[in-house]
Parts: structure tokens; C-alpha cells; sequence
């Protein structure tokens, strides 16, 4: 059997079976007007260093997907332009994979409901390192400089040795390669950095991380706690929903008592 003509650019982005099918038929006919502005909007942004991601209204998700597809090749050479290596950059674009399996789990079909997320990649500032996403941004509001914004992507667990070898090598990448935006702090907005998940579950690895930052204020954020523990968009038919571990239960029995789950926003110096 002849191999695939984007085996490679699969590889890069880690997408595979069902989902594989369905890329390679987007791929199978020259790009149509709105993928091309998409594509577009992308260039633009490339080697930019925004902090937020594309936003487009009322925008179809294949044409996203399709636009993703073509443009993550040129994110990978951009990256090696800079000197870093093809293992990193395959293992920060793998986000493109991982996304298209997460959305067949929640929705039962091929698409990318997280799309926007993945226009942050794809501008070259993200990377996976280790256990770890790291973003580097322009520091907020008065403060100058860069710092470094941290995601937990959800394959793995969150061992503080992990974290610690994730934060470590994030410590000399980013001096390494983009010396010129030197980040004196990580910070993190994360439903995980909630104090009342810290107090109910002291001694999980997810207490272990949120110590790691100093909360600076929380935020409303209902669903995403749902979201992230179970990958169920919304707050709807949550007694069908798995009690089987601690953090399950935790995150419903808050709910069930009238409680709202909130982000925490915090930081940690570097």
C-alpha cells in the first residue's frame, strides 16, 4: 500500500486514525478563499508573540482545521530557523492531534471546537516542554517585560517531578532561544488553581502544582471544571456523570451544594 502523500505532516501533528481520514480528504482539493484568509491571518501573526488567540465569529471549524493543516508546516520551519530542535516543535504542534481526539470524545465526531486555542501555536510562541505547555507573552498591564504562560495539557499526570523537570527546562529554553524577551515570572489561570480543589484534596498532585503559585484572584468559571474532568461541554446531566474518583466527586458535590467553581489566576517567579 502506497504511504500516505501527508504521512509526514500527520507525524508532526500526531493525528491518527479516524481523524487522519478526514484530513487527508480536506487536503485532497486545492484551498477555497476562506481557508486561504484564514492561512493569512496566521502569517500575520507568526513570530509576533500575541498573548490571545484568533477569534472569528460564526467561523466553520473544517475551514479552521483545513487552514491549521496548511499552515502548521511553516510554524515547523519557523521553529527551526530559531535553532530549536524537531522534537520540540513536533511535541508542541502534537496539540493539533490531541485536540482532534478530545473533540471526537466530546461531541462523537471529527472536528476541532478548540480551534481558536490552536491559532496560539501556530503564531511560534508556544511550546511543549515535558509535562508542560509554555507560552511567552508581553507581561501585562504595568508590568514590563515577557513572562511565560503555563497549560497543562491533559495527557499525563502531574508528579511534581514532572513539573519540576518541565519547569527546569523551561528555565534555560527560553534564555536559549529568545534571549531578547527574558521572563522573570510563570503564571497560570487554571480552574486547578482554585483554593477550594487545594483544601479538599491537600495531598493530589493538583495541590501539589496550585501551591506552586501564588494566587493573585479568582474568577467565575462554571463549566470548566466540568469541562476538564470530564469533557462535557455545559452543565447539563450531570448526575449521568462518573463519581469513580476523588477529584470526580469533588468537582460534583461542589456543584450539588450550590457552589460555583472559579479559575485561579497566580504566578510563580522563575
Amino acid at each position: 500500500m502506497a504511504a500516505s502523500p501527508h504521512a509526514e505532516l500527520f507525524e508532526l501533528l500526531d493525528i491518527t486514525g479516524e481523524d487522519a481520514t478526514e484530513c487527508a480528504h480536506l487536503l485532497g482539493t486545492p484551498p477555497d478563499e476562506p481557508v486561504l484568509q484564514a492561512m493569512k491571518a496566521m502569517q500575520e501573526r507568526l513570530g509576533t508573540f500575541p498573548a490571545d488567540s484568533i477569534r472569528a465569529d460564526g467561523a466553520e471549524e473544517t475551514v479552521w482545521i483545513e487552514a491549521l493543516l496548511r499552515f502548521a508546516p511553516s510554524v515547523h520551519a519557523y521553529h527551526l530557523e530559531l535553532g530549536i530542535s524537531r522534537a520540540v516543535s513536533a511535541a508542541s504542534l502534537a496539540d493539533v492531534g490531541l485536540q482532534l481526539r478530545i473533540n471526537r470524545r466530546v461531541h462523537g465526531r471529527f472536528g476541532l471546537d478548540t480551534w481558536s486555542w490552536l491559532t496560539l501555536h501556530m503564531a511560534g510562541n508556544l511550546f511543549r516542554l515535558g509535562r508542560l505547555q509554555f507560552h511567552v507573552v508581553p507581561a501585562d498591564g504595568q508590568d514590563p517585560g515577557w513572562v511565560l504562560g503555563v497549560h497543562i495539557p491533559e495527557d499525563g499526570g502531574l508528579s511534581p517531578a514532572l513539573v519540576d523537570a518541565s519547569l527546569a527546562e523551561a528555565r534555560t529554553f527560553f534564555p536559549r532561544y529568545f534571549p531578547d524577551k527574558p521572563a522573570l515570572k510563570a503564571t497560570c489561570d487554571s480552574w486547578m488553581l482554585d483554593p477550594y480543589l487545594v483544601d479538599r484534596l491537600p495531598d493530589s498532585n493538583i495541590a501539589s502544582f496550585a501551591r506552586r503559585f501564588t494566587l493573585d484572584r479568582c474568577t467565575d468559571a462554571p463549566t470548566d471544571a466540568i469541562y476538564f474532568t470530564f469533557r462535557q461541554r455545559g452543565l447539563h446531566d450531570l448526575d449521568r456523570l462518573p463519581r469513580e474518583t476523588s477529584l470526580q466527586r469533588v468537582v460534583l458535590e461542589r456543584i450539588d451544594d450550590g457552589g460555583i467553581w472559579q479559575l485561579g489566576h497566580g504566578h510563580l517567579a522563575l
